[in-house]
């Protein structure tokens, strides 16, 4: 499977698409240049001062921050923030494209606007994707969100849950071109765990998410009142309590 995705640290939809039982490359999605991005502003055409991108998951649509009210509770909250939806799908992942095109398409025109903080909130596949800008491109961004985040498949897990948790575990000597889990722990493991860091990474999941072994693992090593965990798995309702709960508690005002 590598050799018809290509190589590199963020070739990462070969582990997705592993952990999800898929084989092959039969999942193709053809990319654009720009990204077909939805917008959310005043409706009188303004601009307010701040801006939220929303990364969608793997499996939903860049419409379903809408249709699931992540969009409304902002607004009904009267929160400084327009909003943005890339429809960053899994074809973005595969070509190893998202982060340069997040960061052409998205990020340095919203700069150039004069958006003065610009917050990363990403979903599933979409979480995974936000850590991956923010580990390249810190400069550009003032907070991060990731909600039900997929961070590796059950082996990268099961090794650092053995080893006592990500402070206590060792990524070894691993190439970092080509192992791109590894890579990811170690740096989370070295920014986000560190108390000194300037790191505005925030945490939420459902306790019953198929991924929450991963989830409780980053829990570990980020301060408690950035972490968000309610009952729920991975779908769009016990995503969206999460949303809301980190929305009222301030985080963004």
């Amino acid at each position: 499977m590598t050799a018809c995705i290509g190589k590199g640290a963020f070739a990462a939809m070969t582990v997705f698409l592993l952990a999800l039982g898929l084989s092959g490359c039969a999942y193709f999605f053809g990319t654009n240049a720009p990204l077909d991005v939805l917008r959310y502003g005043p409706d009188d055409g303004g601009r307010r001062p701040h801006l939220i991108v929303f990364l969608r998951g793997r499996g939903g649509s860049h419409r379903s921050f809408e249709k699931e009210g992540f969009v409304s509770a902002v607004r009904g909250r009267g929160l400084p923030f327009d909003m943005v939806a890339p429809n960053a799908h899994v074809g973005y992942y595969v070509g190893e494209s998202l982060v340069a095109r997040l960061k052409t398409d998205v990020i340095d025109p919203a700069k150039a606007q004069g958006y003065r903080r610009i917050w990363l909130v990403g979903a599933s596949m979409g979480g995974m994707g936000a850590l991956w800008y923010m580990r390249l491109h810190p400069e550009d961004i003032d907070g991060v969100y990731v909600i039900a985040p997929f961070l590796g498949d059950p082996e990268i897990n099961d090794e650092i849950a053995g080893a006592g948790g990500v402070r206590s575990w060792s990524p070894g000597d691993y190439d970092p071109s080509e192992d791109w889990q590894r890579l990811l722990w170690d740096w989370l493991k070295s920014d986000a765990g560190n108390p000194e860091g300037r790191m505005p990474l925030y945490l939420g999941y459902g306790q019953e998410d198929r991924f929450v072994k991963a989830h409780r693992l980053l829990a570990e090593i980020l301060p408690p009142q950035r972490v968000y965990a309610v009952d729920g798995g991975h779908d769009p309702e016990t995503m969206r309590r999460l949303w809301l709960r980190f929305l009222d508690d301030g985080r963004l005002r």
